[in-house]
């Protein structure tokens, strides 16, 4: 699945894609980068989506969660 500026994830992996912006998210994307799972996908924009795997990383994309969402369910978005 297409996350933005050339990047993909494999769907199947894929366990939750949610807004960044709450306090929780913001610990736990940091708790990740403290464990070498975080992935930054932005290429330098803005983080809109943080997408979880079941391999337990944390993937940051700058393509927003509903686009992901709509991207995830087989349109083009």
């Amino acid at each position: 699945m297409n996350i933005g500026y050339g990047n993909v994830v494999v769907r199947e992996k894929v366990v939750a894609v949610v807004d960044p912006d709450s306090a929780p998210l913001r610990r736990y994307r940091e708790e990740a980068r403290q464990r070498n799972r975080l992935v930054d996908a932005t290429h330098g924009r803005k983080t809109r989506a943080i997408i979880v795997t079941s391999s337990d990383h944390v993937i940051l994309s700058a393509v927003a969660v509903e686009t992901i969402a709509h991207r995830w369910r087989g349109g083009e978005g």
